[in-house]
């Protein structure tokens, strides 16, 4: 693959991705090689900054994602052989590769996906160190013994599924393709992963990179719609299928998935609430909007956005004025320009379904803000972070998900009220709650419903503490030891010692 210079322009990084689509030529890596599907359809892969063409990539059939499938079997065996010691000595390998890769790995998010390059720069270093943190988890991964003094042993050992299933979004490729090797592998199972059909690149170029360090057949890569996703979660050697996405294409995969007894987990979307006091430091609040948002991440395209504030009146016009401040100033620009802050959207299609949802509340009342915006005009699919005021709490824009960098704010006079309409919503992923007195701020996180809640801060993830939703917004946690215990089968052993 390519090493890509820091120094280099955007015109210079574009061809470089593009060059790297040339040497993929619609192949995907399965067994640890390339290799070209059976299946002849592609699909074009597109700049979202530019709306130019980066290469074609291949739509998988059923053969194909049968071939990972059987690859992955056939790695799995051996692999699960491996001592614990074993598999940290090659996800140490895997860590330095990886590392070295960063620069290529950042730029390719930033051309394929539209993020901003150095977002992505973060998150592929993080994706490595990830890498080198999991195998100290899993030294926590023990079994019970039970002792009951009555001339038996009994205690409890796991065993890997085989085969798992990742199918994983657009918005963190590099980082989730990562996530989904690390909990997998290191439980002693093998993997096929489907990358967002959006976004390709980046997990393609890390099945390469993985094949020089690991066994042949533990990471596969295949690629394609919602046809190759529906062959993956139906195939009867796949046990275990983690999906990142929106809930009702989660809801497709449950029932897809439901023709034999599979364990399925799920981080789906979510419309995420703050809960602002009165006597809260506005400036951190304004500051944890932008955050919270992931603006700088992913242009607002993230379950976790807490893109609907709830703000004591007494400060509702303040903090809005604040956050719109510094929703203008941010830099909205081609996404692999070390000065991007603010990337497109995925595509022409969900810019479109964006600005409509922008549209549709000021057409019911609402006010968008700053209302001087401005977007790139160079073809990209660019969208100006907005501020949605004056949005009644039943709106479409206050209950659901827009998926872009569009923060709803909405007043309250009562607490208890607020309380009440931050969880009246069939999502529960994360929230947020800011004030300066920490009993009370404690009392409202532990009403909120919602899988992942901050106090006085948003948008944080320290890595190993629980990540999932309630509700409509998942099943299951992610990063932590929870993660990795899903990854396998807990068998029960009792041993009689004497007659």
């Amino acid at each position: 693959m390519i090493a890509l210079d820091p120094r280099a322009t955007p015109a210079e990084r574009q061809e470089a991705v593009q060059r790297i689509a040339r040497e993929i030529d619609g192949r995907i890596h399965v067994g640890g090689r390339w290799s070209t599907p059976r299946c002849t359809e592609r699909r074009v892969a597109v700049d979202p900054s530019t709306a130019e063409s980066l290469g074609e990539f291949a739509c998988c059939g059923p053969d194909d994602v049968d071939d990972a499938v059987q690859a992955a079997k056939r790695a799995q065996r051996a692999w699960a052989a491996c001592s614990l010691a074993d598999r940290a000595e090659r996800f140490m390998l895997l860590h330095d590769v990886l590392a070295g890769a960063a620069e290529t790995l950042a730029v390719c998010d930033a051309v394929d996906a539209g993020l901003p390059l150095q977002a992505m720069r973060g998150e592929a270093v993080a994706a490595a160190e990830t890498i080198r943190q999991w195998p100290g988890l899993a030294l926590a991964a023990t079994g019970q013994v039970f002792d009951r003094a009555d001339g038996r042993l009994h205690y409890t050992t796991f065993a890997p599924y085989g085969v798992v299933a990742r199918i994983i979004a657009y918005n963190h490729p590099t980082y989730a393709a990562v996530a989904a090797i690390a909990p997998a592998l290191l439980a002693g199972n093998a993997l096929v992963l489907k990358p967002s059909d959006h976004t390709p690149i980046s997990a393609l170029v890390l099945a390469e990179l993985a094949s020089r360090v690991l066994p042949p057949g533990l990471v596969n890569v295949i690629t394609g719609d919602a046809r190759a996703a529906q062959a993956l979660v139906t195939h009867p050697d796949v046990r275990r299928i983690a999906f990142t996405g929106g809930t009702p294409t989660g809801l497709v995969v449950q029932r897809e998935a439901a023709g034999q007894v599979r364990h399925v987990t799920l981080e789906l979307s979510g419309k995420n609430a703050m809960l602002v006091r009165s006597d809260a430091v506005l400036d951190d609040v304004a500051d944890g909007v932008v955050r919270g948002m992931n603006l700088r991440t992913n242009q607002g395209q993230s379950c976790a956005s807490t893109s609907r504030i709830y703000v004591d009146r007494r400060v509702h016009d303040e903090l809005v004025e604040r956050v719109a401040a510094r929703f203008a100033a941010l830099r909205v620009d081609v996404a692999y320009d070390d000065r991007c802050e603010v990337g497109p959207m995925i595509s022409a299609n969900h810019a479109a379904s964006v600005r409509a949802n922008v549209d549709s509340a000021v057409e019911q009342g609402a006010r968008a803000l700053p209302e001087d915006a401005r977007s790139p005009a160079n073809g990209g699919f660019f969208v100006a972070p907005t501020v949605l005021t004056g949005v009644e709490h039943g709106a479409p824009a206050a209950r659901e998900e827009i998926f872009g960098p569009v923060a709803t704010f909405l007043p309250w006079d009562d607490e208890e009220e607020a309380l009440d309409r931050v969880n009246d919503s069939r999502y529960a992923l994360s929230a947020s709650v800011w004030t300066r007195d920490i009993d009370q701020g404690l009392a409202l996180v532990q009403d909120v419903e919602a899988g992942y809640v901050w106090l006085n801060t948003a948008g944080e993830f320290p890595w190993a503490t629980p990540f999932g939703g309630w509700k409509d917004s998942g099943l299951g946690q992610q990063e932590c030891l929870e993660e990795l215990r899903s990854y396998q089968q807990c068998k029960t052993v009792h041993v009689r010692l004497r007659a």
